[in-house]
């Protein structure tokens, strides 16, 4: 056995780190630093993003991501191997389209491989079943650390490595560190397409491959600043996008595809993946982000470029609106089982009072763009000027024009009582129901109350103390103003045939 001094560790270190930098392996390493498309000993050609030339993104707001990448690339003619590396982990390789943007009809695939067993300890232990490694293991001689070098051939690694040294087979045996003497060819320190390609035009070529990913996706979330009066808002719009694919993109073009995209199994990748480009490829456009309907989605364009790193959480500005007015609804929903029989004897029911904030999103209001699903945080100006949070609800994509509701809770000093007053029934399908519902207010300020009834079946309202609507063929709304520190009382008769 071979001794190795203390002071020689550094190198050993860096020894081990290295594989000893075996041609093979150094050659790998120096791929994503050196020259763009270096070409190995073995005549394939590896990209890495130092190639890079364009890149852009559309994404989906269902975990779904279409990436664009453009590289100069300088190929051989006639038939070469190229190593495309820094694509995203996730890769559907189904959906890989590559093309040549110089000659399209004179550089061609002919097979594809995706390599995705990725560099790991336990990995390259497996590989090396079989061969022979050279095991560092430390001892103390004089007081000090010395490192002795073994080599041994690992026989099998289940769990845990056998080892064969010398004539004697071992197990539980310990060490420091394994030193191999290369990576293996089939063995990759991050996910990589290789393609076999065919050359038959010029040697400089600006190649587009196109994919499709998962573990990149965006959502919108909204907070909408309420005024201390409630008459009118102001709300900021961001996009987070979150990015867990394995890889980073860099000044990319960013597209956001806002809908709910039909997406068939039995498709093969290939289809699905020209039918989102095709989708992909409308927009150009300028401003914060600059939306447009296309198909029955809505794109939205970043008029710059940005870049969204592995592991990362970004928030984009989508829009910013101002003192657009709204307006608070308070709103008492009756339940469909009021109507299904008489009512028990005792204390009246107590329907909960729903608190709405509504407004359209129209133009004139400073909105008017079509606004993607995601959660909307309402704040509200107290009497001090700071602002405090009263509540959340979640919008489904909004086109322009309509009307948004946001649920924010339940009031507190309004009070909603229901009681049957009377139940007839005049034959086996005809009845009479008479409710009367109690409304106190203990504001400092006159409102009005929303109240639904939903009657169901075919229905005739006989009397109400209030002027009602029919909002649907089994509803009935009522309007009822109660004035500050007041009470108002609806009363209503209503025949129903089920």
């Amino acid at each position: 056995m071979r001794t190795i001094r203390r002071s020689w560790l550094p190198y050993i270190a860096a020894l081990v780190t290295l594989s000893a930098c075996v041609p093979f392996l150094c050659r790998r390493a120096s791929a994503q630093t050196a020259t763009p498309a270096a070409q190995a000993a073995d005549g394939t050609i590896t990209t890495t993003l130092a190639d890079q030339t364009d890149l852009a993104l559309t994404v989906y707001n269902s975990n779904l991501s279409l990436v664009r990448d453009v590289r100069q690339l300088t190929l051989p003619a006639g038939e070469s191997r190229l190593r495309f590396m820094d694509i995203a982990a996730s890769i559907n390789p189904a959906t890989v389209h590559f093309r040549s943007m110089t000659e399209p009809a004179k550089l061609s695939v002919i097979e594809q491989n995706y390599e995705y067993d990725l560099l790991d300890p336990n990995k390259l232990l497996q590989k090396f079943v079989g061969r022979e490694v050279t095991l560092v293991r430390p001892k103390m001689a004089g007081g000090t650390t010395e490192y002795d070098e073994v080599k041994a051939t690992l026989l099998s690694f289940n769990g845990a490595p056998v080892w064969k040294i010398g004539n004697e087979i071992v197990t539980g045996l310990s060490y420091e560190s394994i030193r191999f003497p290369e990576l293996p060819e089939n063995l990759y320190e991050r996910p990589t397409l290789l393609w076999t390609l065919e050359n038959s035009g010029a040697r400089r070529h600006k190649v587009e491959v196109s994919y499709l990913t998962g573990n990149l996706s965006w959502s919108a979330d909204y907070v909408l600043n309420v005024a201390k009066d409630e008459s009118n808002g102001d709300l900021d719009g961001w996009v987070t996008l979150v990015n867990h694919s394995g890889t980073a993109f860099k000044n990319a073009q960013l597209q956001l595809v806002a809908g709910d995209i039909h997406r068939v199994v039995a498709l093969s990748g290939r289809d699905e993946m020209q039918a989102l480009k095709s989708m992909a490829a409308a927009a150009n456009a300028p401003a914060p982000f600059q939306q447009e309907a296309f198909s029955e989605y809505h794109l939205y364009s970043l008029n710059r470029r940005t870049s969204i790193f592995d592991q990362e959480s970004k928030q984009i500005s989508l829009l910013n609106a101002s003192r657009f007015p709204l307006r608070k609804v308070y709103v008492v929903n009756g339940q469909a089982y009021y109507y299904r029989g008489a009512a028990q004897p005792g204390a009246p029911v107590k329907d909960p009072v729903q608190v709405f904030y509504k407004f359209k999103n129209e133009e004139k209001a400073g909105l008017g763009m079509p606004l993607p699903s995601g959660t909307i945080r309402v704040y509200q100006s107290d009497s001090r000027g700071g602002s405090l949070f009263v509540g959340e609800d979640h919008i489904d994509h909004t086109p322009k024009d309509e009307e948004i509701s946001l649920h924010i809770g339940n009031a507190f000093d309004i009070v909603a009582e229901r009681k049957q007053t009377d139940y007839k029934k005049l034959s086996d399908r005809l009845y009479e129901f008479e409710y009367e519902i109690t409304l106190r207010n203990h504001k400092d300020a006159p409102i009005t109350v929303e109240v639904n009834e939903p009657i169901g079946g075919d229905w005739e309202m006989i009397s109400s103390s209030y002027k009602f609507t029919k909002t649907a063929a089994f509803a009935a709304q009522f309007q009822v103003p109660v004035d500050k520190d007041g009470t108002s009382v609806l009363k209503y008769r209503v025949r129903v045939r089920y």
